[in-house]
């Protein structure tokens, strides 16, 4: 089983070191501690496991580290930045590990930019050495990166001209998009192996500097410096500079399931299904003072942490179990005077941590490769921040009227402020904006239900909800309808939600995820990559691959 939970005190791979303002996070990837047998991580490659540690160690530092207003992203290996993602382990890997890590990478990648846009901790990358492949992409994520000047040290996409495949994480976008790098250039550039140094990075806008090695170390603390001075982190550091440990989750692993304090999984193989139940909040702190003496168990952050590892374990170690059905127990009430914290407080550096995992968390809701159905029953508690679990679902439905000898009273739905501005998904929309794409009367009318409660008959009427079904008919058709939804081919169920999901304006979120899901995809499993005459396979060989070379 593949476990996304780790720290710093079993970290084999980075190394996190703290000079005031500025954190310096090192990688040095130990050859011998791939996460699969068969391969070495030489020369700073990584695999899943280098990238579940690089992605714990960005949360902790916005949750644990609230001085830190830069962080220097750079190798521990002398001659080498990072060679991208290990070669042999993407030759042996099964088609869906391939995709699933490149996703999570991508997700790692985009939360470095997040924390550089939304939580004040900038990035640089100081690159010295040979920085190839998913390494380039990794110091593109950051606001500023440097590459010293020594004759040697050289940035590069070679995944085409060597692998036959494309860059996995976001480099082609970021390229154009990000970087602005002219188009005939970005063409040479992914094609030539031995990649651009010196002078050249800079006129192609590849890097932003370079650097003699004479005056490296001087010129990597100055601009760290520089960034940390732009930051506004300190200036929402309002209740001192003590962070929020983020504690180990407790978490029980069966079977049939997986159980954790606020979310509860259990598995049903034979219908390919999970039904997700998450559990409200029953203590609320009184205010900013005691969100923070809770830290880590404060409920939206707590729930946000277990949901978010039980996504990633059944994205990885489930891969057959295809839809997944969310519900909820709990005061409606309870959710939503969180929420109102959550609002109240928001300038805090501590509460706008929390708000941005809440919305990072149900982004990799979106991009689950599952169907997402989301039940709304008596006693659910589906009311703002976690109402978009309705939002995000492929098809919700909701329970009218009550259930005979049940004392428990109807179902009902609830919408706080959170659902319109604070959650965006990928496509820089609310969930109730990609809903209701192209109809602002509905989007309008809904935000004039903040605050109230909706029965079934209400939700349904304002599009909240797909469905409405009372006593009589809520068994059949909720079990008819998932039955149905197994059925289908889980390759035309992947393609079809992720068409309809994300509506609207492109960005370059979007674009990077699109373009995973169709191209590299499919390229993935083309024998021009991966069969036994591919490149993947004879990399290293000597012996050069034979391609077909229909254009298809």
């Amino acid at each position: 089983m593949i476990d996304f939970q780790t720290d710093p005190a079993r970290y084999r791979h980075w190394k996190l070191s703290f000079d005031g303002p500025v954190a310096s996070l090192a990688m040095d990837v130990d050859p011998a501690a791939g996460l699969m047998d068969g391969y070495e991580l030489k020369l700073n490659s990584y695999d899943l496991g280098v990238d579940i540690e690089l992605a714990d160690a960005v949360q902790r530092l916005r949750f644990e580290h609230p001085e830190v207003r830069a962080v220097v992203l750079r190798s521990g290996k002398p001659g080498v930045f990072c060679a991208g993602a290990n070669i042999r382990m993407l030759g042996s890997a099964t088609h869906g590990h391939k995709v699933n890590f490149c996703k999570f990478t991508n997700e790692t990648r985009l939360s470095i930019e997040d924390a550089s846009e939304n939580s004040g901790q900038r990035y640089l990358a100081a690159i010295a050495g040979s920085a190839a492949g998913g390494g380039y992409e990794l110091a593109v994520t950051t606001d500023h990166i440097m590459l010293i000047d020594d004759r040697r040290s050289s940035v590069s996409l070679p995944e085409l001209p060597l692998l036959a495949v494309l860059p996995g994480t976001g480099g082609l976008t970021r390229l154009t998009d990000k970087r602005r790098v002219r188009r005939d250039r970005a063409d040479i550039f992914c094609t030539a192996e031995e990649g651009v140094r010196g002078q050249r990075a800079v006129d192609w806008r590849l890097v932003d500097e370079v650097v003699p090695p004479s005056a490296w170390e001087a010129a990597v603390a100055e601009r760290a410096r520089a960034l940390a001075g732009q930051s506004d982190r300190d200036g929402v550091v309002g209740n001192g500079l003590r962070g929020i440990a983020l504690t180990p989750l407790q978490r029980t692993f069966g079977d049939d399931g997986v159980a954790y304090e606020h979310v509860i999984a259990v598995l049903d193989r034979a219908a390919r299904s999970v039904t997700v139940t998450i559990q409200g909040p029953t203590d609320l702190p009184g205010d900013l003072r005691a969100i923070h003496d809770l830290g880590a168990g404060f409920w939206p952050l707590a729930m946000a942490r277990e949901l978010d590892d039980l996504l990633l374990h059944l994205r990885l170690n489930e891969p057959s179990l295809g839809l997944l059905v969310f519900r909820s127990v709990g005061d409606p009430g309870s959710v939503l005077a969180v929420d109102g914290l959550l609002e109240q407080y928001q300038d805090d550096w501590g509460v706008r941590e929390i708000r941005l995992l809440l919305k990072r968390v149900f982004k990799r809701v979106d991009m689950m490769a599952r169907s997402l159905v989301t039940l709304i029953e008596p006693a659910s508690c589906f009311a703002g921040s976690l109402a978009e679990l309705v939002f995000a679902a492929d098809r919700s439905v909701m329970f009218a009227g009550t259930v005979a000898g049940d004392n428990r009273g109807p179902a009902s739905l609830h919408l706080s402020a959170l659902n319109f501005s604070s959650l965006p998904m990928g496509n820089g929309l609310s969930r109730l904006a990609n809903r209701f794409y192209g109809e602002p009367d509905s989007l309008a009318a809904a935000a004039g239900l903040i605050g109230a409660t909706l029965d079934a008959e209400t939700a349904e009427r304002h599009g909240l909800v797909t469905f409405a079904h009372d006593e009589v008919d809520w068994d059949d058709e909720v079990r008819l309808m998932l039955e149905e939804r197994a059925s289908f081919s889980a390759d035309a169920l992947t393609g079809l939600e992720a068409n309809l999901r994300c509506v609207g304006p492109e960005t370059m979120e979007t674009r990077i995820f699109g373009r995973l899901t169709a191209w590299q995809n499919w390229i993935f499993q083309r024998p021009n990559a991966v069969g036994e005459a591919g490149s993947l396979k004879r990399y290293g060989s000597g012996v050069r691959p034979d391609f077909n070379t229909e254009r298809v």
